[in-house]
């Protein structure tokens, strides 16, 4: 690690389901410009267990300095719930985008129509989803409100959504703030208002106006 890199705060960024590294390396990069020392944090979302990734995230968390976090879709039920269950780890703040806290319809209706195979191990926390977050580390939502993608397809949520996760499941009691931006699910990965808003969060604890 450089001299400077020791100096600027530490953020990790998760990538969701079906997706690898590479996906959320625009987003790291966007933190990186922005004053962070961003790296991305790699987990298998299909084939493996998501304890596998709760476990090496909380390893990796404790190897270091106080580090915030960044979670797209699954990413971000991923490091809620490490945060749970290790509540002493150094993560002032985490950021989810999109991600169906309060629990899938979209995964719910894989499930329902017999394609579990599609969601692998992760299919049950994305059913479900997290409790309400009572942890010390800071947790804001940043939620898409174009409605284009394969939960409209299924029928499982209503145009109120990102086309993936309705806006309802992106709001989970004890989330310090809660905003929308104009793009798909897809799209808050890629987004530079996503990230602008991301930056504010990390920085100060809320979201811009």
């Amino acid at each position: 690690m450089t001299s400077d890199a020791a100096t600027r705060p530490r953020v990790l960024v998760l990538h969701g389901i079906w997706n690898a590294e590479l996906w959320v390396r625009p987003l790291a990069k966007r933190l990186s410009q922005a004053g962070f020392d961003a790296q991305v944090f790699g987990y298998h979302s299909i084939a493996s267990a998501p304890q596998v990734a709760f476990n090496r995230l909380a390893e990796r968390l404790r190897e270091g300095p106080p580090t915030h976090l960044v979670g797209h879709s699954l990413g971000g039920l991923i490091a809620l719930e490490t945060l749970r269950r290790n509540p002493d780890l150094p993560v002032p703040r985490l950021v989810c985008l999109g991600s169906p806290l309060q629990g899938s319809a979209t995964a719910h209706a894989l499930l329902q129509r017999g394609w579990a195979g599609t969601l692998g191990r992760s299919g049950p926390l994305l059913d479900r989803g997290c409790q309400p977050w009572r942890g010390p580390a800071q947790v804001g939502m940043v939620a898409g409100d174009v409605p284009r993608g394969i939960g409209r397809l299924l029928g499982g949520i209503g145009a109120d959504s990102d086309g993936t996760v309705a806006l309802a499941e992106t709001r989970l009691s004890g989330l310090s703030d809660h905003c929308c931006v104009r793009t798909s699910h897809t799209g808050l990965a890629f987004s530079p208002l996503a990230a602008r808003q991301v930056v504010a969060f990390l920085q100060q604890g809320r979201f811009l106006p």
